[in-house]
């Protein structure tokens, strides 16, 4: 059985089909009514891009396949899948083409420019004593931050006091992905 409806002819509606015979254009059975037709193979045209992923201090070049006709925008998750290194889920934070735009057809793209979201450094400052300490942890992206929740961190146990966002302003809650610092004050 294919993946994606075909339109069958005799029924006159798309329905599930099985692969018979595979080429230029595809021979393929309906499964409702047993009808026996070809279908045309859209070819689909593949470009490989150049991806910058940037992890805290560092920024590793990354190459991937995908759709020639995918529209990329700044802000969208990509999963980087480069055969010759480690799947990183990233966000797009620019796309260069003969200059910086914020959405192009892959097509159009010179180098995609990422940084990692699936671990991030997170930054901490925890006030103690009247003196601030600064700390930096890995954590998962997806991993939730609130305001007012206990964490302990190295020989620091404290409360998060004040969350700020990557695009600005504050947040009582948010996503470690989205975390530019977080201030906590020990307890």
């Amino acid at each position: 059985m294919l993946e994606d409806q075909i339109f069958c002819p005799a029924c006159g509606t798309d329905t599930d089909h099985t692969l018979i015979k595979s080429g230029q254009e595809n021979l393929v059975r309906c499964d409702d009514c047993g009808t026996v037709h070809p279908v045309e193979v859209k070819r689909v045209r593949l470009v490989n891009l150049k991806v910058i992923v940037n992890w805290d201090d560092r920024a590793l070049p990354h190459f991937i396949t995908i759709r020639a006709n995918e529209l990329l925008n700044v802000g969208d998750e990509l999963l980087v899948d480069d055969p010759t290194k480690d799947v990183v889920m990233t966000q797009i934070t620019s796309l260069e083409t003969d200059r910086r735009v914020r959405s192009a057809l892959a097509e159009t793209v010179k180098t995609v420019w990422a940084r990692a979201t699936d671990e991030v450094p997170l930054r901490i400052t925890v006030f103690r004593g009247g003196k601030s300490h600064p700390l930096k942890i890995t954590v998962p992206g997806d991993e939730l931050l609130e305001v007012g929740e206990k964490r302990r961190v190295e020989n620091f146990q404290f409360i998060i006091v004040k969350i700020k966002l990557r695009g600005e302003g504050f947040a009582d809650a948010a996503e470690a992905k989205n975390i530019v610092r977080v201030w906590g004050r020990e307890i």
